[in-house]
């Protein structure tokens, strides 16, 4: 397999991957608001403590999950960065289908 389409290749996974990891992060962001609000339901309704403690772990847990997947979002995305930039000096790849989407990717999860 010649450079160009082992780059071509990885420009397609490392953008697959950037994607799924965006919509994972944000997935836990929503359900760390949605856990807010029930929490804060629990206590203003005066909840037992195990729903009050049960909900608190769970926010506790979505907040680790949040950390995680960002940090792995954030590998993802340099790697794919320093993938388009190889990619964007290879002449073969310069007007790639792959490269655009990989350029569209990074635009995507970088907000």
């Amino acid at each position: 397999m010649s450079d160009a389409a082992a780059l071509r290749k990885q420009l397609k996974i490392k953008s697959g991957s950037a994607k799924r990891l965006y919509k994972e992060h944000r997935l836990y962001q929503k359900e760390e608001e949605d856990l807010k609000r029930k929490l804060d339901k629990h206590i203003a309704e005066n909840a037992e403590d195990w729903d009050i403690k049960n909900t608190r772990r769970m926010l506790e847990e979505s907040g680790k999950m949040i950390q995680d997947s960002a940090s792995r979002l954030g590998g993802v995305v340099q790697e794919l960065r320093e993938l388009v930039l190889a990619a964007e000096q290879d002449p073969e790849l310069a007007q790639d289908e792959e490269l655009v989407k990989a350029k569209e990717a990074l635009e995507e999860v970088s907000v």
